[in-house]
C-alpha cells in the first residue's frame, strides 16, 4: 500500500504542477497593457506666478451670505427665492440625483445577487433526438422553479474601481450644482446692480430734463428782451426733447431689466414688475485672504468639480486595466423541475447546481488595449481641463482685483471733475440768465456736467459689479468638505500595476470625500 500511496501522491503533485504551468502559459499569452501610460499631472496653484497680481491683504474668504454686505433686504429675499424655485437649480439637483442613482448601480455590482424564477413550458419532444421514451414524440408540460445566487469575486478590483469612479462623479456633480448656484446668485446680484444703475442714471436724466426746461424758459425770456433769436429757442427745445427721449429710454431699460430678473428667479415677467428700486450700499472693504492661491482649489466649486473628474478617471483607468485579468464568478441554484404539476412539489423533482465561471481574455483583436488608450485620453483631457480651470480662476481673481483698484483710482478724479463741472454749469446758467454769456456756453457746461454725473454713477456701479464678480471668483462662500484639500492638492501620479488595487481597495459602501489622483 505504501508504494501505491507514494505513486498516487507523486502523480497528484505532477498534475498540480502541470495545471500551474498551463495556467502560467495561458496567462503569459493573454493580452496586456504594456506601453500604455500617461505622464500628465494636475498643476499646483503655487506653480503659477501670482504674488504680485494677487497680493495677500489679510482679508477673509467670502461667506455664503456674501450678498448681505450690500445691506439690501430685497436682494437677500430675491436670492433666497431663486434658490427655491429656479428651474436651473432644479436641473442641477436632478443631475446630482442621476449621479447618485448611477453610484447605487455601481455599488450593486460589488454585492452578491440572489434571484428567483419560475417557468412553464408546453413542448412536443422529438422522437428521434435526445429525449428517450416514453417522452419521445409526446407533448409534455414542464414546470421549473429556481432560487439562484451569484457573486463576482472581483479579484482585480474592477467592480470596486467602477464604484469609486461613480462616487467621484457624484462628488463632481454636487460641486457642479454649487457652480450653478453661484452662477445664478451672481447673475441676480449683478442684474440687480444694473437695475440700481439704471435708476441712478434716470435720476440724472430727470434732473437734466428739469435743467433743459429751465434753459428753454430763460431762452424764451431772452428772446422777449431781444437778446436771443429763434435759433436759440429751437436749439433749447431740441435739447429738451432729447433729454426726455433719454429718460423714456431708461424707463424702458428698467422694465426689461426687471423682466430679466424675473426670468432668473424662475418666475413670469409680472414678477419683475413688483421689484422695488434697489437700495444697495457700497459693500465691505476689498481685502484678499492670505492663503491665496493655495486654498482656491477647495473654495472654487468649478475647480473642485474638475478635480473630482480627474479622480474618477483614475479609477476608470484602473477598471480598464482590470479587464485584462481573469473574471471569476461563483454561481449556485436550487429548485424544482418536473413534467406536469402532480410531481412538481415532490422530493424527486429537486435540482441543484453550483460552480465557478471563469472568463480569460486571450485574444480580443486589440479591443481592451484600445479601450485603455481611450480611458487614458479621457484622463489627459480631464487633467488639462483642471489645469485650464485653475489658470482661469487665478486670472479672474487677479482681473477683478485690478479692475476694482483701477475704479477706485478713477473715482476720486471723477468726483473732483463732477464737482467742478456742476459748479461751472450753475455759474454758466446764472450768467446766461443775467445776459452775461450766450446759450452755447450754457449748453457746453450742461453737457459736461451731465457726462460727469453719469461717469461717477457708472464708476460706482462698476465697482459694485466688480465686487460681486470678485466674490464669485473667490468661490462665493463655497467650501469643500474639511480635509479634502490636503489630499487633493497632492496632484502626483504614480504608476502601479492594476493588481495592486485589490489590496488598496477602500470600503465601497461609504462615499469618499477625498479625491486621490494616483495609482494609474
Amino acid at each position: 500500500m505504501a508504494p501505491q500511496l507514494t505513486k498516487k501522491g507523486t502523480a497528484a503533485r505532477f498534475a498540480k504542477a502541470g495545471v500551474t504551468l498551463i495556467c502560467a502559459a495561458v496567462l503569459s499569452a493573454c493580452v496586456n497593457y504594456a506601453g500604455i501610460t500617461s505622464d500628465k499631472q494636475m498643476a499646483q496653484p503655487q506653480s503659477f506666478a501670482s504674488q504680485q497680481s494677487i497680493p495677500a491683504d489679510h482679508g477673509r474668504w467670502p461667506a455664503a451670505n456674501w450678498a448681505d454686505q450690500f445691506g439690501d433686504a430685497q436682494l437677500k429675499a430675491l436670492l433666497a427665492e431663486a434658490l427655491q424655485g429656479s428651474p436651473t437649480i432644479e436641473q442641477a439637483r436632478a443631475r446630482v440625483a442621476a449621479a447618485a442613482a448611477y453610484t447605487e448601480t455601481a455599488k450593486a455590482s460589488t454585492l452578491p445577487k440572489v434571484g428567483a424564477s419560475y417557468s412553464f413550458t408546453r413542448e412536443q419532444y422529438s422522437g428521434n433526438a435526445l429525449i428517450p421514451p416514453p417522452y419521445a414524440g409526446s407533448w409534455q408540460s414542464e414546470n421549473e422553479g429556481l432560487l439562484s445566487a451569484s457573486y463576482d469575486l472581483d479579484l482585480w478590483g474592477k467592480n470596486r474601481e467602477a464604484l469609486k469612479a461613480s462616487m467621484s462623479q457624484l462628488q463632481a456633480s454636487e460641486a457642479d450644482a454649487e457652480v450653478v448656484k453661484l452662477t445664478l446668485t451672481s447673475a441676480i446680484a449683478r442684474s440687480y446692480n444694473q437695475l440700481a444703475r439704471l435708476y441712478a442714471l434716470r435720476d440724472i436724466a430727470q434732473q437734466e430734463v428739469g435743467q433743459r426746461e429751465q434753459i428753454d424758459s430763460i431762452t424764451a425770456g431772452r428772446i422777449a428782451n431781444g437778446l436771443d433769436t429763434e435759433v436759440e429757442r429751437k436749439t433749447a427745445q431740441a435739447n429738451l426733447a432729447s433729454s426726455r427721449a433719454a429718460l423714456a429710454s431708461l424707463d424702458g431699460s428698467i422694465v426689461t431689466t426687471r423682466y430679466q430678473l424675473a426670468a432668473l428667479l424662475g418666475a413670469g415677467p409680472d414678477r419683475g414688475l413688483s421689484i422695488a428700486r434697489p437700495a444697495l450700499g457700497i459693500g465691505d472693504e476689498v481685502l484678499l485672504p492670505d492663503n491665496l492661491p493655495a486654498d482656491l482649489v477647495s473654495r472654487r466649486p468649478d475647480l473642485v468639480a474638475a478635480r473630482w473628474r480627474v479622480d474618477a478617471l483614475t479609477h476608470d483607468v484602473k477598471e480598464a486595466k482590470a479587464e485584462f485579468y481573469p473574471d471569476i464568478n461563483l454561481s449556485a441554484a436550487i429548485g424544482l423541475d418536473a413534467f406536469g404539476f402532480g410531481r412538481f412539489l415532490s422530493a424527486a423533482s429537486r435540482t441543484a447546481n453550483a460552480g465557478p465561471a471563469i472568463h480569460l481574455p486571450i485574444f480580443d483583436g486589440g479591443e481592451l488595449r484600445a479601450q485603455l488608450k481611450g480611458r487614458y485620453a479621457d484622463f489627459d483631457n480631464a487633467v488639462a481641463g483642471y489645469n485650464q480651470t485653475l489658470v482661469t480662476a487665478l486670472s479672474e481673481v487677479a482681473t477683478q482685483l485690478a479692475e476694482i483698484r483701477s475704479t477706485d483710482a478713477q473715482l476720486g478724479d471723477a468726483e473732483t471733475a463732477q464737482d467742478a463741472a456742476r459748479s461751472a454749469d450753475q455759474l454758466a446758467l446764472t450768467q446766461y440768465k443775467g445776459g452775461l454769456t450766450n446759450q452755447l456756453t450754457v449748453l457746453n457746461a450742461d453737457t459736461t456736467a451731465l457726462a460727469a454725473d453719469e461717469a461717477v454713477v457708472n464708476l460706482k456701479m462698476n465697482r459694485r459689479d466688480q465686487q460681486i464678480a470678485l466674490a464669485q471668483a473667490l468661490g462665493g462662500g463655497y467650501t469643500e468638505d474639511a480635509g479634502a484639500s490636503s489630499e487633493a492638492n497632492a496632484g502626483t501620479i504614480v504608476t502601479t500595476p492594476a493588481s495592486a488595487s485589490t489590496s488598496s481597495a477602500a470600503n465601497s459602501s461609504v462615499l469618499r470625500t477625498n479625491p486621490t489622483v494616483a495609482a494609474r
